[in-house]
């Protein structure tokens, strides 16, 4: 019998490419600062021909909140493809080497692992050029049935809903899940994510496909097309069970049709890159949900992972984060 899991990810397995630059780059290249773009191999190339002195590390948004629930402590499996290849290898032995149990197995043939190019401006903010290359070929195949049913919570990244066959393996998760009792939560992604798929996560919502859905300010504007904060909150709550919309340094805002709670963000020294913060509040969540604590420990949990991880290049954890939460109290 399969031990059983807090959390099941399941997302696009990335390598990070990380160079801090400042906005003179992103207009040469021609790069929309703050989101994130779809790109084919050969800019892949290019771009990484541009970058400054890079950091190289294993990322793709599932993965890294499931290796923030790992550090909590938490039990996390990940769904994810790569290939047989360098970038594939270096991916597989980090995601294992964080605790975090990896189920899928590496393609043999086709494109190369999937790799994110990031340039991170002065101000924090991250800007991802994604070449998706193996991760898009993850399919129905990849989903283990014994697997989704072990966990409280299937995890699921807005990102999937890019390529086709990574979609059927999203809806299948989902109804395995719910089919065993379990729950399924959903990130939004990225605000030009929600623009591609807006009528297909609002009807995963409102079909209550969806148990959680992890959102910021700019990806729930984008989900409502408006940019009064109050009115996207009275929508989500009539149309998800629980939305935990982030606010930066205002903290989150959680919405059910029980009401609307507050939580505040933790405090930090200097901002150095917000690559990965939703990601790590996202885990922090969710390790305090699986675990049975009320929403505003969930909160204290998921703002405590996102100060520490804006405060460092990359989107991986430095510090043991369960050890972390034991020093701050946060629960």
């Amino acid at each position: 019998m399969t031990e059983e899991l807090d959390v099941l990810g399941i997302g696009n397995a990335i390598v990070d490419v990380i160079t801090q630059a400042d906005e003179t780059v992103l207009h040469a290249q021609n790069i929309v600062k703050g989101g994130m773009m779809l790109i084919d191999e050969a800019r892949a190339a290019h771009l990484y021909s541009v970058m400054g002195p890079a950091t190289m590390v294993s990322g793709g948004s599932a993965a890294n909140t499931l290796v923030g629930i790992a550090s909590f402590g938490g039990k996390a499996g990940y769904i994810g493809k790569v290939k047989n290849d360098a970038l594939g290898k270096h991916f597989a032995h980090d995601i294992k080497a964080s605790q975090v149990e990896y189920f899928t197995k590496a393609a043999q043939d086709g494109p190369a692992t999937a790799c994110c190019y990031i340039f991170v401006t002065p101000d924090g903010e991250r800007t991802m050029n994604t070449y998706l290359g193996a991760s898009q070929n993850l399919c129905v195949d990849d989903i283990d049935e014994t697997i989704v049913a072990s966990a409280k919570v299937t995890y699921l990244e807005g990102y999937l809903w890019d390529p086709a066959e990574a979609k059927k393996a999203f809806r299948k998760a989902a109804d395995i899940a719910h089919a065993k009792g379990r729950q399924v939560a959903l990130t939004l992604s990225d605000s030009f994510c929600v623009d591609r798929y807006r009528d297909e996560f609002l009807e995963l919502m409102k079909s209550d496909t969806l148990d959680l859905v992890f959102a910021n300010e700019s990806e729930l504007y984008a989900l409502y097309q408006t940019s009064d904060f109050a009115t996207a909150i009275e929508a989500l709550r009539q149309d998800v069970k629980l939305g935990i919309i982030t606010k930066g340094e205002q903290g989150c805002v959680m919405v059910s049709s029980k009401g609307i709670t507050a939580a505040p963000a933790s405090k930090i020294n200097s901002l150095v890159d917000t690559t990965g913060a939703g990601d790590l509040f996202a885990a922090g969540f969710l390790h305090g949900y699986t675990q049975g604590y009320e929403l505003q420990a969930c909160a204290n949990f998921g703002a405590l992972a996102a100060a520490h991880i804006i405060q460092k290049i990359g989107a991986r954890p430095e510090v043991n984060l369960k050890e972390l939460a034991e020093q701050n109290k946060a629960a």
